[in-house]
């Protein structure tokens, strides 16, 4: 009974029941649909759209951070190729320096070692001066001593020449003036 005055009322007015639920249930669907896309669609639409410029500019950004550590790689990549050039010249002069200072120190062992013979023969050379000269000296004491005795034995003989006077002969052979050590 309830129905009869339901279908009633409708049917009055110029309505009626759709007993055809699926087609019904399709334009309900489509015109959701339709309400959700043009007020829902907008709003997806700016959040996709959103999303898309958060996406591009992390992208961006990516790209800036990747450009940049590109750079500083290629900067490092610089640096460290300047950095074996100068070490491989630091090594270069640090063997030259090497080089040039066994030179010199070869060059002044070989003057030290010239001025050391140079040395050495000039004292070998003023000890056989001195060798000499003490020799000398006792060979011209020996002779004097010598000359004194036979000039002695010659003037207790009676012989001698009376013009040489006793004086010089004294004086020239005295062994006390030819002791005296020799000195340079």
């Amino acid at each position: 009974m309830y129905w009869i005055k339901i279908s009633l009322i409708f049917s009055a007015h110029g309505f009626g029941i759709n007993t055809n639920i699926l087609e019904t249930n399709i334009i309900n669907l489509a015109v959701v649909i339709s309400i959700v896309f043009s007020f829902v669609g907008d709003l997806l639409k700016d959040l996709l759209i959103t999303r898309k410029k958060a996406i591009l500019q992390n992208i961006c950004t990516v790209n800036d951070r990747v450009k940049e550590i590109e750079k500083k790689m290629n900067d490092a990549i610089l640096q460290l190729e300047t950095a074996k050039k100068k070490s491989i010249e630091i090594r270069e002069q640090g063997l030259f320096s090497a080089k040039q200072e066994k030179q010199i120190c070869l060059q002044q062992t070989e003057e030290e070692t010239q001025r050391l013979k140079q040395a050495k023969l000039d004292t070998i050379r003023l000890t056989q001066q001195k060798t000499i000269e003490q020799i000398s000296q006792k060979i011209i004491i020996f002779s004097l001593k010598q000359v004194r005795e036979k000039l002695l034995i010659k003037m207790k003989s009676r012989t001698f020449q009376p013009w040489v006077n006793q004086v010089k002969i004294k004086k020239y052979t005295s062994i006390k003036f030819f002791s005296k050590p020799f000195v340079s």
